[in-house]
């Protein structure tokens, strides 16, 4: 055989193989992505819901804006505080067993908030959902890291993760409906709004039992050549990718590195932006369309959700398709941050508009990008329990900005000292998001 032969013999080959393995992650994409979808569909409807809730139940409730806020800061101090043994729980016992019984605990909690009957009494069925939603995203952030290698993690999460705009953009419009449903069988129409917006993620859970598999070797989907070929791939990811080798240092001080603690402050930047969209859009647009119904607030919240989805699967793609990550995530910051200022400093409700729309698609895609990077800077071993770290302390922004965004609007009777205060953050964070132990390229696992 002349060398020539022998080289196009090898081409052939590693083209096949390139081929098989992009097959065997475009299988498993469809085999996951959509299925986790829908789970953070219903987990984020019942962590958002309490936004539109908050149009007829404040008043029924008597409930101050600063109140109704601290019920939301109680949400996130219990999410914070069980994240971290949740995840621990999850590497221990498996996803399937573990995420299904999340979302029956907690879609029964959210369920239940329909009884609140004063402050009180929503703080403490607030703190209930927040314990019991707590472990799922960090742990289908983690469980992603055993199905997905590195080059393939970012249009991975922001297909998964689309999940959040969307919600918001269909809860927005189908929220503003069922608070039409009010007194019907002697319920208010919020009451309505946590028990079909609650139960169904019940259902779901006796689902995840049936449906998800711990690891690939498990996957009856796939034939033994493909669990092989993606089992490889994620094998190289743990060899290349992560920096920090498992004997260099305990476990403790890999996870209180200044490495992880940037991590940390970035997202928790990032995450108040985040909890604002969430929390606050409806509020938001009935301050700049006041004479607007709950039906037309509705559809007009939904708009900047469909922005964050376009650009959150575009730039996903783009990131990876080059392989950088960095100004991949700066950038969507950085919008954001300019979303919020032309938004405190217009008086035109349109371009209001358009500002919460830059706000909420800069912070989605960036989140999106954000959670590929962290095994960059962790060992495989250090993965369950720091990617549940940088989530808690990050998440210490989603219990602030409630309570926070709150006291600044019954201070100042409006919403733009809320949008300095989301800037300001977002500025911050995309400038120490150019400190991140990050590669320059991502190394491709690719056969």
């Amino acid at each position: 055989m002349t060398q020539s032969t022998t080289a196009t013999v090898a081409s052939t080959a590693a083209a096949w193989s390139l081929e098989r393995y992009q097959r065997v992650c475009n299988k498993v994409s469809k085999r996951l992505i959509g299925f986790l979808f829908v789970c953070f569909v219903l987990s984020f409807l019942d962590r958002i819901n309490i936004g539109f809730a908050g149009l007829t139940m404040m008043d029924d409730l008597g409930l101050s804006g600063t109140q109704f806020g601290l019920a939301s800061t109680f949400f996130y101090i219990a999410y914070i505080a069980c994240g971290i043994p949740s995840n621990i729980a999850l590497a221990r016992v498996g996803a399937r067993r573990w995420i299904g019984s999340l979302m029956i605990a907690w879609g029964l909690a959210s369920t239940c908030t329909l009884f609140a009957t004063d402050a009180t009494s929503l703080y403490l069925l607030r703190t209930l959902v927040g314990v019991t939603e707590a472990g799922f995203l960090p742990g289908v952030l983690l469980y992603m890291t055993f199905w997905f290698p590195t080059a393939y993690r970012a249009r991975a999460n922001a297909l998964f993760m689309i999940a959040m705009p969307f919600t918001a953009g269909f809860s927005s419009a189908l929220s503003g409906l069922i608070l039409g449903l009010d007194g019907i069988w002697g319920l208010k129409g919020w009451q309505w709004l946590f028990l079909l917006e609650g139960l169904p993620s019940v259902l779901m859970g006796f689902v995840v039992f049936h449906y998800l598999d711990d690891r690939p070797q498990q996957a009856k989907w796939l034939d033994r050549e493909e669990q092989t070929l993606l089992q490889h791939a994620l094998d190289t990811d743990r060899d290349t990718n992560a920096p920090v080798q498992e004997h260099d240092r305990s476990l403790l001080a890999e996870l209180a590195s200044p490495r992880i603690l940037l991590f940390c402050v970035v997202y928790f930047c990032l995450v108040n932006t985040l909890a604002m969209i969430a929390v606050w859009t409806p509020l938001i647009v009935k301050s700049f369309n006041s004479a607007g119904s709950n039906e037309s607030i509705g559809f007009l919240a939904a708009i900047p959700q469909i922005c964050t989805i376009i650009l959150m699967i575009v730039w996903g793609l783009h990131s990876d398709r080059t392989r950088e990550r960095r100004w991949h995530l700066v950038l969507p910051m950085l919008l954001a941050a300019a979303g919020w200022i032309l938004t405190a400093l217009s008086t035109h409700a349109s371009l209001q508009l358009v500002g919460v729309c830059m706000a909420a698609s800069g912070s989605y895609t960036a989140m999106s990008i954000f959670w590929t990077t962290p095994d960059q800077a962790l060992s495989f071993r250090a993965r369950a329990v720091g990617i549940a770290v940088i989530n808690a302390v990050g998440n210490i922004g989603s219990a602030l900005n409630p309570l926070v965004i709150g006291w600044l609007k019954d201070l100042t009777h409006s919403f733009g000292s809320g949008f300095a205060y989301a800037a300001i953050l977002m500025i911050i964070g995309a400038l120490l998001a150019l400190r991140l132990p990050l590669a320059g390229r991502i190394a491709s696992t690719a056969p």
